[in-house]
């Protein structure tokens, strides 16, 4: 095999893509993406040990960050972009550990004699006592491409050989590169978590202890979904306090007559800024993908060009990108690899990259990016070609529908409502997710499915109706804001009194994809929500063992066919 991975649903076999990935990425890429997880974890080893003795990292910290997110399904397809960020990862650590060596850092050994960083960093001990070198990342050096080629196909997941220790630490990983794309959109917005840095930084060095066994590494994916929690309460506050509480909102589907300029993937910041440089131009803006919920909040319903929504979810932007005519931003992970009909209309901006592209470059002294060729662009281009029309409703985030609590509870209360399903989480191209809107027109009229992710494109355009004014699809937003299906669970469990969020009339069936749903589930299981259905496969990187955990703990479970699983549900 020239590579192995298996991250995403949608991985071959569901066992892993081991010659190119499903999602298009090359083996060369792929491969790079593991040697550079694998020199974050030499910097957070670092970072672990400047942090006891106070000293801040914050070049490290955002790098590590950045580094993660961009290994992300569907971000970066570009080898040389791994390339450069693999060298700016030795130069980053290698300021770390000057840092450490200026501060005159020594720690105590176990035999209580003073030793020096550099002394301990040679003993990590495993399991059996023998002595192992420090994890390798902390000191393996190259400057060139053969180099990072030879060494990236001694570092993949493989390389872990226990099956079920591979599985835990390939787990925790995904889990804190989901973490990490919350932090970044935070940060980028003002708002940072020290300790959710430091937990990330925790995580990628306990996957390189051999001293650790199965038991502990469940509890650190444990820890992993508390932090999950966190970064997506961080985010949903940075997000609010910058554009407003997302409020119940129509959003056009058709189009304009003039130019159009689409924008994808979840960045807020970059959606703001290329609003106010759009003002005047003539030039509409869209959104595509999990950008639709930036409908919903106030400060963006202040600019005429924002024209509405084009599309659906991610995958079909092979289609949708053809008939839109104009240049389309892509802001985060979801990049379908361009067909040539349209790649010279697609620019990238953030961690997103892919060999050809144009490029919009970061912001600097704190000035906003820069638009100027995008929009120049699509005033040469003929606005977007319709492929549908009419409205679609959301806003439905937690401080929305809290404000409407007395009209839920009391339709809960007379009957009206029997239940709610939260069918969070992300779409994909499989045949198989078709069960999705099978489900959602399956489900009884007295059910009311709470949604937040790209999954929501399998039925936000159904005709599902209403029950006393309620819609029956609530659309709470992006992936991240499944942190207010959370907040909307707990603030029923206390109207209710109930003891136990399980307790409530609320069923879980969620389709994942990719790893920022592997965050929100490890959320989900550290605020004691079991029994999720979770499709449309389970993931391959779970060994049996592991599964079995999962099911025996916590009552996960596949999914079969809507009829047979809304009787389980509504049992």
């Amino acid at each position: 095999m020239s590579m192995f991975c298996y991250q995403c649903q949608e991985t071959a076999k569901g066992t892993g893509c081991t010659m190119r990935g499903v999602c298009g990425k090359t083996a060369d890429v792929a491969n790079l993406q593991d040697l550079l997880i694998y020199t974050l974890k030499g910097i957070s080893v670092y970072t672990l040990e400047a942090r006891q003795a106070g000293i801040a990292t914050p070049e490290a910290d955002k790098f590590i960050m950045k580094g993660l997110f961009a290994t992300i399904t569907n971000a970066n397809f570009d080898k040389e972009y791994f390339v450069a960020l693999i060298k700016q990862a030795l130069t980053v650590r290698d300021n770390v550990k000057d840092a450490l060596k200026k501060a005159g850092v020594v720690i105590e050994a176990a035999n209580d004699s003073t030793k020096s960083i550099w002394q301990k960093l040679t003993e990590w001990f495993t399991a059996d006592g023998s002595k192992q070198d420090c994890h390798d990342g902390t000191r393996w050096f190259a400057d060139n491409s053969e180099a990072f080629k030879e060494k990236a196909a001694t570092v993949g997941i493989l390389a872990t050989e226990n099956e079920d220790i591979r599985s835990l630490r390939e787990l925790l990983t995904y889990g804190v590169k989901g973490m990490a794309a919350y932090a970044e959109h935070a940060y980028t917005l003002g708002y940072n978590d020290d300790a959710i840095s430091a937990f990330i930084q925790k995580a990628l060095v306990a996957t390189t202890n051999n001293k650790l066994n199965a038991d502990e590494l469940v509890a650190l994916v444990m820890e992993c979904g508390k932090y999950g929690v966190d970064v997506m309460a961080l985010l949903d506050k940075a997000n609010t306090s910058s554009y407003g509480n997302p409020e119940i909102t129509k959003v056009n589907i058709g189009v304009r007559n003039n130019p159009g300029i689409l924008i994808s993937g979840h960045d807020l910041k970059d959606l703001e800024e290329l609003l106010e440089q759009t003002q005047g131009t003539g030039v509409d803006v869209y959104t595509h993908g999990e950008m639709l919920p930036a409908h919903y909040y106030p400060a963006f319903k202040k600019y005429a060009n924002f024209a509405g929504n084009y599309g659906n979810a991610w995958w079909l932007q092979d289609k949708e990108f053809e008939t839109f005519n104009g240049p389309i931003l892509m802001t985060t992970n979801c990049l379908v690899p361009p067909k040539t009909s349209y790649k010279d209309r697609v620019y990238v901006t953030g961690v997103v990259g892919f060999e050809g592209l144009k490029e919009i470059g970061e912001r600097k002294n704190g000035k906003p990016k820069d638009f100027t060729a995008l929009i120049a662009h699509a005033k040469k281009c003929s606005s977007p070609k319709a492929i549908e029309q009419g409205e679609i409703v959301g806003g439905f985030a937690h401080n929305q529908v809290l404000a409407l609590a007395d009209k839920v509870v009391d339709a809960v209360k007379s009957g009206a409502i029997k239940r709610f399903f939260v069918m969070a989480g992300c779409d994909g191209r499989m045949k198989s997710r078709d069960y999705y809107a099978e489900f959602a027109k399956t489900l009884p009229q007295d059910t009311v499915i709470l949604t937040a992710g790209c999954a929501k494109y399998r039925y936000n355009k159904l005709q599902l109706g209403d029950i006393g004014g309620i819609p029956r699809v609530l659309d709470a937003g992006q992936c991240n804001d499944s942190y207010s299906l959370a907040v909307i669970a707990l603030k029923l469990k206390e109207v209710f009194g109930l003891d136990d969020i399980n307790k409530l009339p609320i069923s879980y069936n969620i389709a994942w994809y990719e790893q920022k749903a592997v965050i929100v589930l490890l959320a989900l299981l550290y605020l004691g929500v079991k029994n999720i259905h979770l499709g449309p496969t389970l993931p391959g990187f779970l060994s049996p063992n592991v599964a079995k955990v999962l099911v025996e703990t916590f009552g996960i479970s596949g999914i079969t066919n809507p009829e047979d699983d809304i009787k389980i549900f509504m049992d």
